[in-house]
């Protein structure tokens, strides 16, 4: 079992609102914080005192943001790490050794969403565990519902968490992250299935008594297959409330939409499909308003 969450840090102001957001899932989850600096390369040193820079001033940013964690997360058990490999392969090994992998975005617009590197890209579409972007400015009280009157927004409860579900290929992984997500977090879980109902028969008009009852036969099935789908999870984390979604649109809209109130998205990658992202991923990469969970799981 993997039993550290790391963070893939560069000293930029995504990397370290990425950084934060991984202290606050370390905490929830009991777990260390790895902190990765990759693609490191300590200064050559010269041996001329004018010149050298000492090497406990290198790199000030990776100590930087580790002693802002720390000031920040009481409690928070930190590991920093500098590798000099390159930062693609440093970080999907990375992901393939931790509870989840986080990383930051280059910017986020509500035009725009996402603008997400190569680095991130490469890293998300490779992993073979889960990978968690982080919007830049993403904020702890992002997360949390209105607090109260005299309620601080640290003691608010978190935000729903959102799961993008494809029936053909739900993957055990990916449930068993969203719901695990959603019971650290002592929030509800909300699954939504996008599809779209069977095409009249030839010749059929709308409002064609057959044909609705076909549409109304397919929509059953599909619910069924959904709460069946939901039964196992659901019984292995009765603590957590879920509501089961079927909406009648397509994914990508449907999950964005329903992302403006969670304090995280999780859709799946399928490992067999190597190195190329599926298009609602890959959107929900570039347009989603929350944290972004993609989980890659077994056919």
């Amino acid at each position: 079992m993997r039993k550290t969450i790391t963070v893939g840090t560069d000293g930029s102001a995504e990397s370290n609102a990425a950084a934060a957001w991984a202290a606050r899932e370390a905490l929830l989850r009991g777990l260390p914080l790895t902190l990765l600096q990759a693609g490191y390369e300590p200064t050559p040193r010269t041996h001329l005192p004018e010149i050298d820079v000492p090497a406990e001033r290198e790199d000030r940013a990776l100590d930087f943001i580790g002693r802002r964690l720390l000031a920040d997360c009481p409690g928070l058990v930190l590991v920093p790490r500098r590798s000099a490999e390159a930062p693609v392969p440093a970080l999907v090994a990375a992901a393939e050794s931790s509870t989840l992998l986080a990383l930051g975005s280059q910017g986020f617009s509500s035009l725009e969403g996402f603008m997400v590197g190569s680095v991130a890209l490469d890293v998300t579409a490779r992993a073979r565990g889960p990978v968690v972007l982080v919007r830049a400015g993403e904020r702890a009280r992002d997360e949390r519902a209105h607090a109260s009157p005299g309620t601080g927004s640290a003691q608010a409860p978190f935000r729903r968490v959102v799961l993008g579900l494809d029936l053909e290929h739900p993957g055990e992984e990916l449930l068993s992250f969203a719901f695990e997500a959603a019971r650290v977090r002592a929030t509800s879980l909300t699954a939504v299935y996008a599809w779209r109902p069977p095409a009249l028969r030839p010749h059929a008009r709308a409002g064609d008594s057959a044909s609705q009852a076909e549409a109304d036969t397919a929509r059953n099935a599909t619910r069924l297959a959904l709460a069946a789908a939901l039964r196992p999870w659901r019984e292995k984390y009765p603590e957590v409330a879920v509501t089961e979604r079927l909406a009648e649109e397509r994914p990508a809209p449907c999950l964005r939409l329903a992302a403006e109130d969670a304090s995280l998205l999780v859709v799946g990658h399928r490992a067999d499909a190597g190195t190329r992202l599926g298009p609602v991923t890959h959107a929900m990469i570039h347009h989603a308003a929350c944290p972004l969970a993609v989980v890659p799981h077994s056919p």
